[in-house]
């Protein structure tokens, strides 16, 4: 079984900005399709897949899904589909929305985008989104690392600022996203010092080098079981993301390097997820 702990939900271009829009294609060397069908994702997926599935909300970057389109994509599919609701805590009502979307929608985590919607998340003003989701065990996903959209702060997306969140919330479950690239280093010192922290692999694969690179610093560092398997849908898919990291476990590596480990990469993608982030 495979566990996709990092996949979107758009119906359309609308819940976008033409900003955002124009913008994406940045992030692949093809344009990207910003519309989400179940049954393009399972034609990419292994029968057996499960996946955690989430919005977008971040006014500051023209994001913006709302939760209620969320849980009603994961009800046409609730024994393969876990829902994660979206938040900005910039704007008014946040606090509301998080209650709705946990009491009411049913959704089972939070996920955060600091660089897109411009806040620190080590801020104590985001203190009552950690105490919350800590009380009600509700694992948090955050984009960290580098973006595409130009009005998005990159300081924002440093894995550093979830060391102090992690201090003072020790039983809070966290996910950071795409392995905090390019501060992979950065990130994995965070994972390593935090029982409950955990970093993403996903929309990596596309940068081989990179990942390979990547996947050294986790196995010098002793943490790879710290790391998540993710995609990125619909910018990746399960099964391009899988041969990814297949292909990067079989590089040479120079002389006087030892390789990757291969069963350590195959223990990744198939790594049950669920229960680490209290989701059983």
């Amino acid at each position: 079984m495979i566990i996709d702990v990092h996949s979107h939900f758009f119906r359309d271009h609308s819940h976008f900005s033409e900003s955002f829009v124009a913008q994406s294609s940045r992030s692949r060397t093809e344009p990207v399709d910003l519309r989400v069908r179940w049954e393009d994702y399972l034609a990419t997926a292994p029968v057996d897949t499960r996946t955690i599935v989430f919005g977008a909300k971040a006014r500051l970057s023209g994001q913006w899904v709302p939760d209620e389109m969320v849980a009603e994509y994961i009800a046409d599919q609730p024994d393969r589909l876990i829902g994660f609701m979206a938040l900005d805590p910039t704007q008014p009502g946040w606090q509301d929305e998080m209650r709705v979307a946990h009491r009411s929608l049913g959704l089972r985590g939070i996920k955060l985008m600091p660089m897109y919607a411009g806040f620190d998340p080590g801020d104590e003003f985001c203190d009552p989104l950690w105490a919350y989701a800590q009380e009600n065990q509700l694992p948090v996903l955050l984009h960290t690392g580098t973006t595409f959209v130009s009005q998005a702060p990159i300081a924002y997306a440093r894995p550093a600022l979830l060391d102090p969140v992690a201090t003072r919330f020790p039983e809070l479950r966290m996910i950071l996203a795409h392995l905090g690239h390019p501060y992979e280093g950065e990130c994995i010192a965070v994972i390593r010092k935090h029982p409950h922290v955990y970093a993403d692999v996903s929309a990596l694969v596309y940068r081989p080098f990179q990942l390979w690179r990547a996947l050294m610093l986790v196995q010098e560092y002793g943490v790879w079981d710290k790391l998540l398997f993710g995609t990125d849908y619909p910018f990746t898919t399960v099964n391009e993301t899988v041969e990814g990291l297949r292909s990067v476990a079989q590089v040479e590596s120079p002389k006087g390097l030892h390789g990757l480990d291969a069963s350590a990469v195959e223990s990744l993608i198939h790594r049950d997820a669920l229960p680490l982030l209290g989701l059983t």
